[in-house]
């Protein structure tokens, strides 16, 4: 927005556009400096979705992901005959049924823990095993900032 200003200069005037908008803004601006916070931690924490144990073949029910990013920790105890336990745990679409991943593949007994990443969604898992004891949970990643710790007065 433009506008044009008058200054008297003895009996003449002098007239001259001035941007009105853009100084103003220049000047409110320039007035209202607050120092910048400084950047905040980053953080993630992991929320439970569920936890399934049992023998052989299984299906979870199905558990909503908000941010697709999963973290399942496994145990498998309990082979029977020794060194013929399987365990796979495959990530499916709870929707569809399809496979999306299978983030366990395993021979014997072990544990571990298997991270995947995948569009927000409704989710189940097959669990596909043989010859021993399993057990699983599932967390979602949730991510944040950490928030200031108030100082305190001296």
């Amino acid at each position: 927005m433009t506008g044009v200003a008058k200054w008297p200069l003895g009996r003449r005037f002098i007239s001259q556009r001035v941007l009105s908008v853009p100084l103003a803004w220049a000047l409110l601006t320039s007035s209202c400096g607050t120092p910048p916070k400084p950047p905040q931690k980053e953080v993630v924490v992991w929320k439970s979705l569920g936890e399934w144990s049992g023998h052989g073949n299984a299906q979870t029910e199905s558990f909503i992901s908000l941010t697709g990013a999963l973290r399942m920790h496994w145990q498998t105890k309990s082979e029977a005959p020794k060194g013929a336990g399987t365990f796979k745990l495959i990530l499916q679409s709870a929707i569809s049924g399809r496979d999306l991943q299978q983030p366990v593949d395993e021979q014997g007994l072990g544990e571990g823990t298997a991270y995947t990443a995948d569009d927000p969604r409704a989710f189940q898992i097959t669990v596909q095993s043989a010859n021993l004891d399993w057990t699983f949970t599932v967390e979602e990643a949730v991510f944040g900032s950490q928030a200031e710790k108030p100082k305190q007065p001296h």
